[in-house]
């Protein structure tokens, strides 16, 4: 269970991007958080592995109080939560499977992560993994030959080569195409279905968030105005979410621009 107990955050500029937020995320879930651009949703997931600390209450996982890791236990914590972000964060130069067993170099020893080293297991893990997001016949080849949708799906392939726990996902649909988009939201579904993996995308895009998500979250200046199922997600919601109707743009696209 993913916990958020009063939490704020405070950036140094004295923006409130958090405000007394409460939440309780069960294992297995698929969570889609929505709202303008500077709502707290990238800041709200990104407590949760702590690539942002909070300014005050406590985000906990499974009973871990996130705030207090440091070190080599905050490494040993983040394994289990997975990162998928907008940009696709891939290194072109090198082949798709070569992108995938990074994930595996935090259980390696330096002398073989220099050298990259990886052990058949490694390689049957990132293998795997690129089958389940329908792209294996891709391991060999450049990243810089994919699409954009093909590179994301790199990405997500080397997220579940760690062996998640928990994906956050910031965006991760935001610079693709509308086909490419539903593939990729397709994969997220998949994989939180039969892999029982926690989801929780920040997300723009309002009309993938309710056909993929169980749930959605809907922020507006750093406090949760709405958490409920999808299906009971109306226009009446979203116009208390984003502070008016929305048209068919906006469904399609989010508020970009604000």
């Amino acid at each position: 269970m993913i916990k958020f107990d009063h939490v704020d955050k405070v950036y140094n500029n004295g923006v409130k991007a958090l405000d007394d937020v409460n939440l309780e995320i069960e294992q297995g879930e698929f969570v889609a958080v929505i709202g303008l651009s500077g709502a707290g949703k990238s800041t709200l997931i990104r407590t949760v592995n702590k690539m942002i600390d909070v300014t005050s209450g406590t985000v906990t996982v499974n009973g871990t109080d996130v705030s207090k890791l440091q070190g080599k236990e905050l490494r040993k914590f983040r394994r289990k939560i997975g990162m998928v972000f907008q940009q696709f964060n891939l290194v072109n130069r090198t082949s798709v499977i070569n992108n995938v067993l990074v994930a595996r170099v935090a259980d390696m020893s330096l002398f073989r992560t220099l050298f990259g080293l990886y052990s058949k297991e490694d390689k049957l893990a990132a293998l795997e993994a690129l089958d389940k997001v329908g792209i294996l016949d891709k391991a060999y080849i450049r990243a810089d030959q994919l699409s954009g949708g093909q590179q994301q799906r790199v990405a997500l392939a080397r997220t579940l080569a760690q062996n998640p726990e928990i994906i956050l996902a910031d965006e991760p649909v935001a610079a693709l195409d509308p086909v490419m988009a539903d593939v990729v939201m397709s994969d997220f579904l998949r994989i939180n279905k039969e892999m029982k993996i926690t989801v929780i995308i920040n997300i723009h895009h309002v009309d993938l968030a309710l056909q993929y998500a169980d749930r959605v979250i809907g922020i507006q200046a750093g406090k949760v105005v709405f958490d409920g199922p999808t299906s009971k997600v109306t226009n009446d919601i979203l116009k208390q979410i984003y502070g008016r109707e929305l048209n068919d743009d906006d469904m399609m696209k989010g508020k970009k621009n604000d």
